[in-house]
């Protein structure tokens, strides 16, 4: 097997490729992407056989910025007849390891959502066909391979498999996620989202705990400061604008109407820093630094703006210099950053200070 596919936001096929060409070289994996603008999904054709079984196992797709989701795949399967779609997948599978799952997906287009009715109403009869060939547990099994079947276009799929403990576990890469009618901005999901790719699940009674107090810098109206009270938090909003009345009735917010890059906290008892501000990415990322250098915070989630040009670029110049300044001046860290589905031209940064952890 020497294909690779990485779902990504449409637009961005071009940074994921890039990404993707650094990390396999980086490995000593060599090939070369196919993309096509817009089609929400980057094809790497490795030039040895093995090598893409070799990078999914090797390349952690935690530190993937721009993918959604990767998994190891056959060629392209062409032209399946209407009458006999399942025979051609069957024939592709033989060699896959037995899997614990099925995904039937398509890349995350405006067109692909009309192949996606398809893909739910083929999910059943494949799946039965993979059982009863033993390629797929008789009973979902959430520590095996998950099986990717990917339409991109009627008829016209990549086969493969992912690898549990280094994938997306959500299908197409997408967390699933519903806007509260009460949030006083769609912003709120860039939030929660990231609360769901960063922060393991089973860690959130503790590390998302209530009593906890935040700062939200750029916080106006509320949308990520509804997520921080929403888990019984206290809140410093930090905006010149006018916070929703329905957070301020909570008694949990305090709003400071200062510029957020003036405003410390009035005691050190922040676990949260949180930002969404409008903001040149190197200026944020600095901040974000220094928020962390002097432990007025525990972990700190924003978001960096991307310029129009040059975007893959700007991600990794911002991302190593804060890296070297939070090195140079003592701090232990572990950083995480996603070009998320609820994002548009940003991606969004995760620092959590290490100080008693190991860190990498």
């Amino acid at each position: 097997m020497n294909h690779v596919i990485f779902y990504c936001r449409p637009g961005f096929e071009k940074e994921c490729a890039g990404e993707v060409q650094d990390k396999a070289n980086n490995l000593e994996l060599y090939g070369f992407p196919r993309v096509k603008n817009n089609s929400g999904f980057v094809v790497f054709e490795f030039y040895q056989q093995g090598d893409a079984e070799k990078f999914i196992k090797n390349q952690p797709f935690s530190s993937l910025i721009f993918a959604r989701q990767m998994f190891a795949a056959m060629p392209l399967l062409q032209d399946l007849p209407q009458d006999d779609r399942i025979s051609p997948i069957l024939e592709a599978v033989e060699e896959f390891p037995r899997c614990g799952e099925l995904r039937v997906e398509t890349p995350d287009t405006n067109e692909a959502k009309e192949l996606l009715k398809f893909c739910r109403k083929f999910t059943v009869p494949l799946r039965q066909a993979l059982r009863k060939k033993d390629v797929l547990y008789a009973k979902d099994n959430k520590w095996k391979p998950v099986l990717h079947v990917c339409f991109i276009a009627p008829g016209c799929c990549y086969v493969g498999y992912s690898l549990t403990n280094n994938n997306s576990q959500f299908f197409m890469g997408i967390p699933r996620l519903k806007f509260p009618a009460d949030a006083p901005s769609r912003s709120t999901l860039k939030l929660e989202e990231a609360f769901h790719v960063f922060i393991p699940r089973d860690e959130w009674d503790q590390r998302l705990a209530a009593g906890m107090w935040g700062v939200d810098l750029g916080a106006c109206p509320g949308g990520w400061t509804y997520q921080l009270v929403k888990r019984s938090m206290f809140v410093h909003a930090i905006d010149n604008g006018q916070m929703a009345q329905s957070l301020m009735d909570t008694g949990q917010v305090k709003h400071h109407e200062v510029d957020g890059f003036k405003f410390e906290p009035p005691r050190k008892n922040v676990t949260w820093i949180v930002c969404d501000m409008v903001e040149k990415p190197a200026r944020v990322a600095h901040l974000m630094g220094d928020w962390l250098i002097k432990a007025w915070a525990k972990e700190a989630i924003f978001n960096l703006k991307l310029p129009m040009k040059g975007r893959y670029d700007e991600v990794l110049q911002d991302i190593e210099n804060l890296k070297q300044y939070l090195i140079q001046n003592g701090v232990k860290f572990n950083l995480q950053a996603k070009h998320l589905y609820h994002d548009r031209e940003e991606i969004t940064v995760h620092i959590e200070r290490t100080d008693n952890r190991s860190a990498h």
